[in-house]
């Protein structure tokens, strides 16, 4: 049985840094991705959310006119004799985010697509046309233009505000068919898991509410009917639910994609360097030329204690605060060195596609 192997080994670098794989698929279209996820220290814990008497079926019926499906259309290269061309579809999930008909699902729903078409509800469809696409958190926005009228904005919640244990519901188009939501709680917090571009996505939370192929792009809800989380991932053994799904955070969803919204795309703040978890901070193991590590004088070997005097003892920490940060943001780490402590002022760059 392949069992989901936990590792504090990641890298800030381009593909090929994660160690420490289980088998993973996307939650849309049926294709596989291979990921890993990490235990990450646990920050201090919020302020517990305030109890709701809403039931699951007043959150069905407040929120599903908000959730749609999304059909996309690829076409197939020919060979060069002629053979083998032709078109295929698949399916995913999304939700309005505005009246101007902005839609929000995963970037690997519609990755590749030669045509989107989005059903709202109501069973009206509009073709759809990207606005925006980031690899680094596996986020995309598509846009019908579709009445006002007819679109239904969901509330972005606080995913920071979220605590293990906490009731949720997924509403999204599992195997197509649409409008299917499914409850549960918050198994975790802060995992980690790869986006398409094998960056890592800070703070995903996982759920056991059952998610499938189809519901990526969908949204896992709280009890007060916000969206907390874009359903993106699932760890399976079997190749469908076995409860252990993940969901990018919302505060994520957030800035990301009121960056697309306005710029059609994002920017990440970029180290460039591989870390590990050892024995007191986080040890850094390679620094690729021509990064902002390099161009500060990091090495092999330094082992970072704090970040801007916020200490750090995971990678995964250490990761989460770079990904707070901006392109051109200076930080200032905090490191030992061949037995003595020094810090390096470092000025981020912008992570390369």
């Amino acid at each position: 049985m392949n069992k989901l192997r936990m590792t504090a080994a990641v890298a800030l670098v381009a593909a090929g840094g994660v160690a420490g794989a289980g088998a993973y698929a996307a939650a849309g279209t049926p294709r596989t991705t291979t990921t890993t996820v990490q235990e990450t220290a646990a920050p201090a814990v919020p302020t517990a959310q305030t109890s709701s008497a809403t039931t699951i079926n007043q959150i069905y019926r407040a929120t599903v006119p908000g959730v749609v499906q999304i059909t996309v259309s690829q076409e197939s290269q020919s060979s060069p004799y002629g053979f083998g061309g032709g078109s295929s579809q698949a399916q995913g999930s999304g939700f309005v985010y505005d009246t101007n008909g902005d839609i929000v699902t995963n970037e690997h729903v519609v990755d590749g697509a030669s045509s989107i078409r989005v059903t709202l509800s109501n069973g009206k469809s509009y073709s759809a046309t990207v606005v925006g696409k980031d690899t680094s958190t596996d986020l995309a926005v598509v846009r019908v233009d579709a009445p006002a009228s007819e679109l239904h904005p969901l509330t972005l919640g606080s995913s920071a505000a979220v605590r293990v244990g906490d009731e949720v519901v997924a509403i999204g188009s599992p195997f197509g068919l649409s409008g299917t939501i499914t409850s549960g709680i918050v198994s975790a917090l802060h995992r980690q898991i790869s986006a398409p571009d094998n960056f890592p996505i800070a703070n995903a939370i996982q759920t056991d509410a059952a998610i499938n192929h189809g519901n990526s792009g969908g949204v896992l809800l709280n009890l007060q009917g916000r969206v907390i989380g874009v359903t993106a991932q699932i760890e399976s053994d079997s190749g469908g639910n076995d409860g252990v799904g993940f969901a990018i955070p919302s505060d994520s969803v957030r800035q990301v994609a009121d960056g697309l919204i306005s710029n059609g795309k994002v920017n990440h703040a970029y180290l460039g360097v591989s870390i590990r978890t050892g024995t007191g901070g986080v040890a850094i193991g390679t620094v690729r030329s021509g990064t902002p590590a390099a161009g500060a004088g990091l090495r092999a070997g330094d082992v970072v204690t704090a970040i801007d005097g916020t200490q750090v003892r995971t990678a995964s920490a250490l990761e989460s605060l770079i990904a707070s940060k901006q392109p051109g943001d200076r930080v200032r780490l905090t490191l030992r060195r061949s037995g003595s402590t020094r810090s390096v002022v470092v000025t981020l760059g912008a992570r390369p596609a």
